[in-house]
């Protein structure tokens, strides 16, 4: 399965971390968005698409690209995330990606360092995320996608 990953880690590369692991385990290509063309994801079998989650959502870039991709058929996809919350917000990119003609066939995330606004003023939440047990589980997430 020739599978591809485009991400985007702005801050503390909590984002990227996880799209390393993934891309480990699913022997993929993995492209940073500002290196992503519109026409990368046609000769792959499997597309993942992630980022930090920003208020609510997938970083800007990330949603942008998604909107510059052609129209597909029931081409597979996965969506992942860190967050500071450690709630998933993935409904504004799982909406681009099938109204794009992407079958999204399964999410990921977890929490990541956050220091955006005021959470600097003490140092941000979850520091050391994602750690050794949320890479673990991007490994199990990653397994299950082979299936």
């Amino acid at each position: 399965m020739k599978t591809l990953i485009i991400f985007t880690s702005v801050h503390h590369q909590n984002t990227e971390k996880v799209a390393k692991v993934i891309a480990e385990e699913l022997n993929a290509d993995l492209v940073p968005i500002m290196e992503a063309q519109p026409g990368l994801p046609a000769s792959y079998d499997l597309v993942g698409f992630g980022s930090g989650i920003y208020f609510g959502k997938h970083h800007k870039t990330l949603l942008r690209f998604v909107e510059t991709l052609q129209p597909v058929t029931q081409k597979r996809a996965f969506i992942f995330s860190t967050c500071g919350d450690g709630k998933i917000h993935h409904a504004a990119l799982k909406d681009k990606l099938v109204t794009k003609g992407f079958s999204v066939v399964d999410e990921f995330f977890c929490r990541g360092w956050d220091t955006v606004g005021p959470l600097k003023l003490f140092g941000g939440i979850n520091k050391g995320r994602p750690d050794g047990n949320d890479l673990a589980a991007a490994r199990a997430f990653a397994q299950g996608l082979k299936k």
